[in-house]
């Protein structure tokens, strides 16, 4: 099978075809739009070998080339450009250049079989697209609210609101009064102006914060049964995953996320260290639900499992860091429940009974129900560090109880697990 690397840009797309030994066996460079894409298809096929996609990830420059590949049929993986750079820099040849980086991203796809297939997923590229909208209508705010609190400072320092109220309705309103009931001036203008503005976006966040909801609640029941688990959160898992299906293991969504350690050893000094890699969007939700786990009150088994590594002579990054670990596990196993073909069903036949997945073994039920919650099975975890051991593992997956796991039933990590 030949592989073809694709070293993507805004106008242009470099391609170069390998052989299974890594030789060149062609290059063409295409513009980067439709037919231009349909071009490289029928190069592509015209080498008269089955081929594999290797496109480095860029995101919005890759994007329609992505689209265009998965709509055609094609076999695609992405290729993160980390892996690519260090690639290009273990070779002979020197330089950088369009048809360099390309060969680079084809000869990382086939060092790393196992890199996650691109996968064509709407519904996941709406989330992403929503929650990346979000995120910047927040910082606009932010930054928004930033002049507008000095404006009130220079006006009067005993008008200026407190830290985070102007993003409440209330506060804004207030704030309006007292600076519309001052006398006119050009900075009292401009803050009534920014006040205005602040509402503004406060009612589109509003409206996409609603907008989440109704996306991602038949979507990801299960994952959202999760404690520590809310809409956005949600969003930002199921968004940035596009499919838990494309990856080979739990294992391999870990590393994506940038959950597993990095074993950094030599004899017998077994040590890992933090990885700064993989998708960092997934990294910082693994982080939020950590957290709010590790409240009081919000979820035991996760503060007795950290409090335990604690007492061992962990260090809090380093506790946090296996609590982490463990719910990329979690959360894989959820994800995958809620691709199941029995919630797919559940989901065009009506809306969830108190926010639950119909039938599931070990879905949690929502705050007012009185469905008992059943068992789990104890996932195994293969993290390179081994900094979990079977004894932590079993009772943070089923509170103390192991299972077995039910026949022919798939079984999502337990909403008692460290979910």
């Amino acid at each position: 099978m030949l592989v073809i690397g694709v070293d993507p840009h805004k106008d242009s797309h470099t391609l170069v075809a390998v052989d299974a030994a890594g030789c060149k066996r062609g290059q063409l460079t295409v513009p980067a739009r439709q037919d231009g894409h349909l071009r490289a298809v029928g190069w592509a096929r015209r080498l008269g070998e089955p081929v594999r996609w290797a496109v480095e990830d860029c995101r919005h420059v890759s994007g329609g080339l992505l689209r265009d590949l998965l709509a055609g049929g094609e076999s695609v993986v992405a290729v993160p450009p980390k892996l690519m750079a260090r690639t290009r820099a273990s070779v002979r040849q020197r330089g950088k250049s369009d048809p360099i980086d390309a060969l680079a991203v084809a000869r990382a796809a086939q060092r790393e079989p196992e890199l996650p297939a691109a996968r064509l997923d709407e519904q996941a590229l709406d989330l992403r697209l929503l929650v990346d909208h979000r995120r910047a209508l927040i910082a606009e705010r932010t930054r928004i609210i930033n002049r507008l609190r000095w404006h009130c400072h220079a006006l009067d320092p005993d008008l200026a609101p407190g830290p985070r109220e102007l993003s409440r309705k209330v506060a804004q309103a207030k704030l309006l009064g007292r600076l519309a009931a001052r006398p006119v001036s050009v900075r009292c203008e401009l803050a009534l102006e920014l006040v205005e503005a602040v509402r503004a976006l406060t009612e589109k966040i509003t409206g996409l914060d609603r907008r989440l909801t109704h996306l991602v609640s038949p979507l990801a029941p299960s994952l959202m049964a999760m404690p520590g688990v809310g809409v956005l959160t949600a969003a930002v898992l199921v968004g940035e995953t596009a499919g838990v299906d494309r990856f080979t293991s739990k294992a391999a969504f870990a590393l994506h996320a940038g959950a597993a350690p990095i074993p950094v050893w030599s004899g017998n000094n077994v040590r890992v260290r933090l990885n700064r890699g993989g998708n960092r969007q997934l990294n910082a939700a693994l982080h939020v639900i950590a957290l709010t786990q590790l409240r009081p009150g919000v979820h035991p088994p996760a503060r007795a499992l950290y409090d335990r590594l604690r007492a061992a002579g962990k260090t809090r990054p380093e506790a946090l860091r296996v609590l982490k670990r463990r719910l990329a596990d979690v959360v894989y196993r959820n994800l995958h429940y809620d691709q199941q073909p029995q919630v797919q069903l559940a989901r065009s036949s009506g809306p969830y009974r108190n926010g639950t997945v119909p039938d599931s073994p070990d879905s949690q039920p929502a705050p007012g129900s009185r469905r008992a919650v059943k068992g789990g099975r104890s996932p195994s975890h293969s993290d390179a560090a081994g900094a979990l051991d079977r004894e932590e593992r079993s009772e943070l997956s089923t509170g103390g109880r192991i299972r077995p796991p039910r026949p022919q039933r798939p079984t999502p990590a337990s909403i008692r697990s460290l979910t």
